[in-house]
């Protein structure tokens, strides 16, 4: 029995932890909505310029390399 218990109780526990979670969500209202998606937008447009730098810099970079050989 103590076998059985023991593969029990995480999953009963697991399931209180995911009902506690569910009844504390909520539907964000549009204020906090569109901050969330400003933000998002704002981490994108931040990553993607990172990206474009890194490869702008990276471009040249392998041409020294592979051109001198």
């Amino acid at each position: 029995m103590d076998a059985v218990d023991s593969m029990v109780d995480p999953l009963r526990e697991y399931a209180k932890d995911s009902v506690r979670l569910v009844k504390c969500c909520h539907k964000p209202d549009r204020k906090e909505f569109t901050k969330v998606a400003a933000r998002t937008m704002i981490g994108f447009i931040i990553m993607g310029f990172v990206g474009f730098f890194v490869k702008l810099i990276f471009i040249p970079i392998n041409n020294i390399i592979i051109g001198s050989g």
